[in-house]
């Protein structure tokens, strides 16, 4: 300002300008130049300032935000290792679960297409008896002795719907192995009042799972004469024609061994019906 005032009064005189008088106005405009520096440089010097304290500011908050990333970054770590862990145990503990159910299950089979209208105020009666008649008296000379007999747990389905199946624990295990090895070998062939019957294990939900996945396999497998079968819970192993047995322990390894192996003799329908419904 002071400097645009010195200019402004300069171009009102129109007269020569003596050195003396040139001297005085450098002198005025130096001094005003100062001035005007000075000022400029303290209201820079001042918003510098304020930049340094919100810089210092910022560091500070960042720091702190960079200690508390740290604490819950170790956190975290632990906390992934404790559910890993945990993970483990769970899965653990589910095998034990379903290795305790599968054993409660031992003695049970499961008996599909009876009627819903077949029943009793003393189901371990009445089905044991039932079970004579489709296996015949060869089989089961007496009715069996059942501890507990029941349909599934399910609502009642509407009429014409596939009946519930029916669960019986036998008292005695050997007798229950009897049944569920003449069912397999008469697999398609067991009758009540003229409807198909099937009879199988008691499989806990999730052996069944397990063995549902080989379900593909079986009957290729079965076709090229590998003769396989599923071990408790869900082990799948074949023969070959040879005689030797192999194991193949999932579904996929299944499928590349057939993919690997020539078709051997072709078994008859009748029986890929029965490793199918196994």
């Amino acid at each position: 300002m002071a400097t645009r005032n010195l200019r402004h009064k300069a171009k009102k005189d129109d007269g020569p300008v003596d050195g003396a008088t040139m001297a005085r106005l450098m002198d005025e405009l130096k001094l005003a130049f100062t001035a005007e520096f000075r000022t400029f440089a303290a209201s820079l010097e001042s918003r510098l300032d304020g930049i340094q304290l919100a810089v210092t500011d910022h560091t500070q908050r960042l720091a702190s935000v960079e200690d508390g990333l740290n604490t819950w970054s170790g956190r975290m770590v632990e906390l992934e290792a404790r559910c890993t862990a945990q993970d483990e145990v769970i899965g653990k503990l589910k095998t034990k679960l379903t290795d305790v159910e599968s054993r409660s299950r031992r003695s049970n089979i499961r008996i599909l297409g009876l009627d819903e209208s077949l029943h009793s105020d003393h189901p371990s009666v009445f089905f044991a008896e039932i079970l004579v008649e489709i296996m015949g008296k060869d089989v089961l000379p007496e009715p069996p002795e059942l501890d507990r007999c029941h349909r599934m747990l399910t609502p009642k389905p509407a009429p014409g719907s596939r009946p519930r199946a029916v669960i019986a624990r036998l008292h005695r295990y050997k007798i229950k192995e009897t049944i569920i090895l003449e069912a397999r070998k008469r697999r398609g062939k067991l009758t009540y009042k003229g409807k198909p019957i099937l009879i199988f294990e008691d499989y806990c939900p999730e052996v069944v799972e397990q063995r549902a996945r080989y379900r593909d396999v079986m009957g290729p497998l079965y076709q090229r004469g590998f003769k396989p079968s599923l071990q408790f819970p869900a082990r799948l192993v074949i023969r070959t024609k040879d005689g030797t047995r192999m194991h193949l322990p999932s579904p996929k390894d299944a499928e590349d061994f057939l993919k690997t192996r020539p078709e051997e003799a072709p078994t008859p329908a009748s029986s890929l019906h029965q490793i199918q419904t196994r």
